[in-house]
């Protein structure tokens, strides 16, 4: 596969993922200066590892909360938490991986990301009872 496909199975994943609003918007603000990170991110980690089918879309947001709340990457898992939500991963599965984060990255960690995620949660909810 030639990197434009790359590229575009990647940014079809992303849109799929974060919501076609986000992804448009992200590349829209991308520049000269942050234009080739937005292509990298979105060719190896959007077309690359999300589009290996050895695990589904729901496992990855699963883990990358995980991660990201380990990391405390608090903007990155906002973004992502919607990810899952429009993954299918219930409330209490989200619920359920940040409260193991408490255990293995810490209480701090992991308080912090409950606040990112209900954050992110609500406003989920929001846009989808709008949109109806």
């Amino acid at each position: 596969m030639d990197e434009s496909e790359l590229f575009q199975k990647g940014f079809n994943h992303r849109k799929e993922v974060l919501g076609a609003a986000h992804v448009d918007r992200s590349w829209a603000n991308a520049d000269e200066f942050n234009r080739p990170v937005q292509r990298l991110v979105t060719e190896f980690c959007w077309g690359e590892i999300w589009g290996d089918k050895t695990l589904n879309f729901k496992t990855r947001s699963m883990l990358n909360i995980a991660m990201l709340t380990a990391m405390s990457q608090h903007h990155e898992l906002a973004v992502h938490v919607r990810g899952a939500l429009n993954n299918g991963v219930s409330h209490e599965e989200i619920r359920a991986v940040l409260m193991q984060t408490a255990v293995y990255c810490g209480a701090p960690a992991a308080l912090a990301a409950f606040r990112v995620a209900s954050n992110a949660i609500s406003e989920w909810e929001k846009e989808k009872s709008a949109a109806v």
